[in-house]
Order: structure tokens, then sequence, then C-alpha cells
């Protein structure tokens, strides 16, 4: 593959910006993990929420483009607009595009809406509801950055970020395009959190990914961008592998046979072989049927890589955590003192489960491949490799 990651991008629990990301990943500390009832009344409940951003004005966008899920995107373009504009200059604006993953778009604006509709009987002039359209994200970075190379969002619950990475490193592949914005954003809203309550897939505390006390997952709140492209840089993106094993609308596959094809497909697709994998982030979601699976495909395609869940640190960011944690994975790669993001957990192993080399706070290791797995709704699976 010549598809690199020429600049990343992010907002999330984590830190508002690249390097409090950074350094509260590898130290296991997030300041946005905390119980709060905003999104479920009379309930608290642990959520990775972005706190004290200061997110930018959408005044000058079109009305149905005005939306938080919005702000979060371009709170995260500035990061890479520098970058961005150094590779673009002499390059026409047909050959850039923009693939974005994202599950709930503008939905909390529409839940705002409606609130103010059940108090004044009307709808706010601030409301318009194409801000809850799920391509919103993508229109909005195309007209922003004023490029007309395909535009587009991917949904597909908890891969459509990753997803994203993998559609744009094809267009780069397949000659289609020189640059491609890639990435994801969600933002929490009550929609999301009721929908994951109903189906008693919330913890009751942070989430306990692997642990015999794992009860759910923690919700959260992100917005990744990526610059990729052919230019070389530090990291590559190598390889991925897409699956879909429809064994039900939300249980995945109890003998992970859609899991296992994505790892096998990414590695194959990145020429690597397990061996050369030093560390994989995993979909850890600490819901009992998730990690059963999970555990049991990483111990058997991944022997001895050391892995952790990141989601006690972020919440599960939905549309946006697929590509989160891939930039997880750029930063491992790229951390000039070779540290881990740890797993937190309870320690209370599972005797049903494998036992995986999760990775303990303080640990150091060089590594010049790694390996992020997302697993979704709907039996929608993809593995994608990093490497340097």
């Amino acid at each position: 593959m010549t598809c690199y990651i020429n600049a990343s991008g992010a907002l999330c629990a984590l830190g508002n910006d690249i390097a409090s990301i950074r350094a509260n990943l590898f130290a296991g500390t997030s300041p946005g993990m905390f119980a709060t009832d905003e999104y479920s009344a009379g309930r608290e409940l642990v959520l990775g929420q972005v706190v004290d951003a200061d997110l930018p004005s959408l005044a000058h966008l079109p009305l149905q483009l005005r939306s938080r899920n919005n702000a979060l995107l371009l709170a995260a373009l500035a990061q890479i607009r520098p970058q961005f504009d150094a590779l673009a200059a002499g390059i026409s604006k047909q050959r850039i595009a923009v693939i974005l993953g994202t599950s709930t778009s503008g939905i909390s604006d529409g839940e705002a809406a409606i609130m103010a509709y059940d108090l004044h009987g009307a709808l706010p002039t601030s409301f318009h509801i194409s801000q809850q359209e799920l391509g919103s994200p993508a229109t909005l970075l195309a007209a922003e950055l004023g490029v007309t190379g395909p535009a587009y969002c991917i949904s597909t619950a908890c891969t459509s970020g990753a997803k994203a990475m993998a559609a744009g490193a094809r267009l780069i592949e397949h000659g289609l395009a020189d640059i491609v914005i890639a990435g994801g954003a969600d933002s929490l809203s009550h929609f999301t959190v009721a929908g994951f309550s109903a189906i008693d897939s919330v913890a009751p505390g942070l989430c306990q990914p692997s642990s015999a006390n794992r009860h759910g997952i923690n919700l959260g709140e992100a917005a990744v961008l990526f610059v990729l492209s052919r230019q070389p840089a530090a990291v590559r993106v190598a390889g991925w592998g897409e699956s879909s094993d429809a064994h039900h609308i939300s249980a995945p596959a109890p003998d992970g046979r859609g899991a296992k094809a994505a790892v096998t497909q990414a590695l194959e697709r990145a020429g690597l072989a397990a061996g050369a994998i030093g560390y994989a982030n995993l979909h850890g979601t600490a819901t009992p049927q998730n990690d059963a699976m999970e555990n049991q495909v990483v111990a058997a395609l991944l022997p001895g890589v050391p892995a952790s869940s990141t989601k006690p640190l972020t919440g599960h960011c939905l549309g946006s955590a697929g590509s989160l944690e891939a930039l997880f994975c750029w930063l491992v790669l790229t951390d000039t003192e070779h540290r881990l993001p740890p797993h937190l957990w309870d320690g209370v192993q599972d005797p049903a489960l494998p036992v995986l080399p999760l990775v303990e706070h303080g640990t150091h290791a060089k590594v010049s491949a790694a390996i992020s797995n997302s697993f979704a709704f709907g039996g929608n699976n993809i593995a994608v490799v990093l490497a340097t």
C-alpha cells in the first residue's frame, strides 16, 4: 500500500488536541470520563465527553449544516488545516475526497428542537431537519475546504470510522483521488443512550473489558480526521479486512467467523504475519458477548500480541470509534517513548475467556505495526493495520 497518514486531528474524552490525547492515553487518565445524568434523567451513567472545548462558530454555515456534531468536526479540521493546505497546493479540487463515518450526525440538535416544540408549540428557528442527515458531516467538510471530489458518509455503527479510512485508502490506491480527508464524528445524545439502555448494554459504572465482572459499555463522543495521500509519512495504512457475517442484529457470531475473516484479510493485505504486529487495539466493548468472541479470535490469530481496550478512557464513540482507535495505533507508532495504551479493568479474569497479554500501565515496546479491531451491529466487521 502507498497510502500514508500525513496529518491527524481529534478531540474526545482524553483531550481536545493530539498532544493532550497522547499524554492522557498513555497515562491511563481521562478528564472526560465521568458520571452524569445529562443524557439519562434520573440515572447517572459514566460517559466519555468532550469537555472544555472551544468549539468554532457555525454562524458562517447554512442552517442545515449547523450541528454540534459538525462543530466537533470543524475543531478537528482546524488541527490538520495547515498540513492539508500545504499538501493540497496545486492539486485539483476534484482530486480531493471526503469520507467520514457517523451514526448520530445532528440527532442531538433534533432532540433539542423537539424539546423546544413540546414547551413552546413550535420548532426553534435555529433548527433545520437536514441537520440530522447522515451525509451532513461530509457535505460540511467538502464545502469548508472547497473540494469537489467524492464526499460521503458511511454509517455502519461501530465500524463506520474505520471503514471510512479503508474507503479513503482504496481511492488513493486505485488512483481515484490524490488526497482524502477520512475519519469520523459522533456526538452524545439522549437517543443513543436510551437505545443502548433499552437492550441492557450500558454499564452501571466504568466499563470493564475482558473482566468476569463486565456488564456493558460506556458511551462516548469524538471527532477524528486524517489526511491521507501518497506523500510519504511516518505511518501508512498498510492493510484492512472487512466482512459481514449478518449473524444477528446486535450480537456477534459466537464463533467469531466474521471477526476472523476481517483480521485475516487485514494481515494478508498488509503482507504481514501475526508476529509482526506489536500492538492490538481491541474493540473491547465490555459486553459479555463481544469480549467472549473477540478474545477467542485475538488469542487464535494474534497470539502473544500486547492488546488493550481503550474504551474505559473514551467511552464507545460509535461511528467515530474505529477512526479514534486507529488514531491510538498511530500514536503508538509515532511515540518517541515507545509507550503502549494500558488496559484499564478490575483485573478479574473471566475463566471462560482465553488469557490475553493485556497491556499493563507503564508498558513500553517498540512497535512497527499495529492493528485496530472494530465489530459492529449486524455482523459488520473491520480490522485496520497501520505500519511504519
